[in-house]
């Protein structure tokens, strides 16, 4: 009996003495060592380095996709811009031409008034008047054609008034007579009609 006893006392102390090696090292797993700190604090800071260096090159990303958006739109203005610039030139280059060919056309209208009646079937008379209706007609292809005055209303913008009449038979501001044909070269007036206008 006492035999039993003493193998359970010393049992026990050996219980407890495994009991607190356990003890001791689920404190010890508990606690990282301080290698394992080490590595935790190294890994923590290579994450904050990778998201410095994502968040780094994302800035550059947008930097550089913001400027490239720039650059196209600038470009686009520019090429617009051109443009514009191009036809702007064309039509000022073309206006000139008209300008030059106008006084050319008023000499054969008033060529071809003063013909006389019998004059008007003559050979001469007929080329002339053939040439005057084919520069009329090459100007219309080009985008140029004449003000209506006669009986419009005056338009400041299109034409010139010289004279002015009182006159019951038509109504203020009403064109009674052109002196001068004005000509449109597409959207813009090449040269004002020069007219008489009733009040």
């Amino acid at each position: 009996m006492t035999e039993e006893k003493k193998v359970t006392s010393q049992d026990e102390e050996t219980l407890e003495e495994v009991v607190e090696e356990m003890a001791d090292e689920e404190v010890k797993e508990d606690k990282p060592s301080k290698e394992e700190s080490k590595d935790d604090k190294k890994r923590g800071k290579l994450f904050n380095k990778k998201k410095e260096l994502k968040d780094k090159k994302d800035e550059i990303i947008n930097e550089l996709n913001d400027k490239l958006k720039r650059s196209m739109a600038e470009f686009d203005n520019f090429r617009k811009r051109t443009n514009q610039e191009k036809a702007g030139m064309y039509v000022v280059g073309a206006k000139e031409i008209v300008e030059k060919m106008l006084p050319v056309v008023d000499s054969f209208e008033r060529g071809l008034a003063a013909v006389p009646e019998d004059e008007e079937q003559s050979p001469f008379v007929e080329g002339m008047t053939m040439i005057y209706k084919q520069m009329i007609k090459a100007l219309e292809e080009v985008g140029v054609i004449p003000i209506e005055a006669v009986g419009e209303e005056f338009d400041p913008d299109l034409h010139n008034a010289v004279m002015h009449i009182e006159s019951d038979e038509v109504g203020d501001n009403i064109i009674v007579e052109e002196l001068q044909k004005g000509y449109r070269y597409k959207d813009f007036v090449v040269r004002h009609s020069m007219v008489k206008v009733a009040n």
